[in-house]
């Protein structure tokens, strides 16, 4: 199964502060904040959704191909990639623009506040999917992630005139969309993934309940947090899946991409739907534990054991056959 990922490649600089945001907001000044936070330290890593989630998937071995703009920086992060079995050769490279880059503090209480530099991902509007399914013989799945807004528009109605099934990730970018785009974007998507969050914002912004909206899309896939993620289909019963127990908690950044990187190889495997939620949330189990979104490292047998006792043996079974 050939899946491409479309959305941002970016370096992420995360910083963390000690404090909590809560206890610096003063509520009735709320409409001039002016803060700055001093943070005990600074790590620069590799990011953006699109680049995290083939990360992930190469990992898992199932030959993800990244769809996205970077920048003349781009060489090592491209090596990086390849060498973790990402397929790179549809990635734009700009030739007057840095790689996107993303700045973001984390508090004691792994609240975020973080900003986003496009860069060269600005030009992912000119990337034609046609081009990219005709240099790796066709697209089975296009998961359209945050990216610029008019890529993923383009890149929507690409998919829907071919005839290609795609999923719908807004993630960050839901923030800064309107209901009309929104309702372009999702309308006729095989998934639509989001938060529990960014699913009420969804139903505000596009003014559609949550039965209308599942009667637009074939799957409405809502992490849930610590409590794992719950699947929605029109008709049919619902699927919840809870999340393996945490060895650490040391940053939550990536831990979405990391659920949607094993969720997307699942369905490469063909193991169905909810082991396919059972192997994202393993995967962003071991993201949380790790600080970066490209940090993890993934062993065969403690991935399994740790899956088995999670799931138990039946699930393991049909996983580990295709675990690489």
């Amino acid at each position: 199964m050939r899946i491409a990922v479309t959305g941002s490649i970016a370096t992420d600089h995360l910083m963390t502060f000690p404090g909590r945001f809560a206890d610096q907001l003063v509520a009735d000044q709320l409409h001039t904040v002016s803060l700055s936070f001093l943070v005990d330290n600074l790590d620069v890593r590799r990011g953006g959704v699109a680049a995290n989630i083939c990360f992930g998937m190469g990992l898992l071995g199932t030959r993800p191909i990244l769809v996205g703009a970077a920048g003349s920086d781009f060489d090592e992060y491209r090596a990086w990639l390849d060498r973790h079995g990402v397929e790179t050769g549809s990635v734009r490279i700009s030739e007057v623009l840095h790689t996107a880059r993303f700045v973001c503090t984390t508090d004691a209480d792994h609240n975020q506040i973080g900003s986003f530099y496009t860069g060269a991902m600005s030009e992912a509007r000119l990337i034609e999917l046609k081009s990219v399914a005709d240099r790796v013989g066709g697209l089975d799945l296009v998961s359209i992630g945050a990216d610029d807004p008019e890529a993923m528009l383009r890149h929507t109605e690409e998919c829907r005139s071919r005839d290609i099934p795609f999923a719908a990730d807004f993630s960050q970018q839901i923030a800064r969309m309107d209901g009309e785009e929104i309702r372009i974007l999702l309308d006729g998507a095989t998934y639509l993934f989001s938060n529990e969050y960014e699913k009420g914002l969804i139903e505000s912004k596009t003014g559609w309940s949550d039965e209308e909206i599942l009667s637009k899309v074939g799957h409405r896939v809502t992490t849930l947090g610590a409590r794992g993620v719950r699947i929605e289909r029109a008709g049919e019963a619902v699927i919840e899946v809870g999340c393996p127990e945490e060895n650490t908690k040391a940053d939550p950044t990536g831990v979405g991409d990391a659920f949607r990187a094993g969720f997307l190889s699942g369905l490469a495997w063909g193991v169905g739907l909810e082991r396919a939620a059972q192997v994202g949330c393993m995967l962003a189990t071991l993201v949380i534990e790790t600080v970066g979104t490209q940090e993890y490292t993934l062993r065969r047998t403690a991935f399994m054991d740790r899956f088995t006792k999670a799931y138990g043996h039946e699930a393991a079974a049909e996983v580990q056959q295709h675990l690489v």
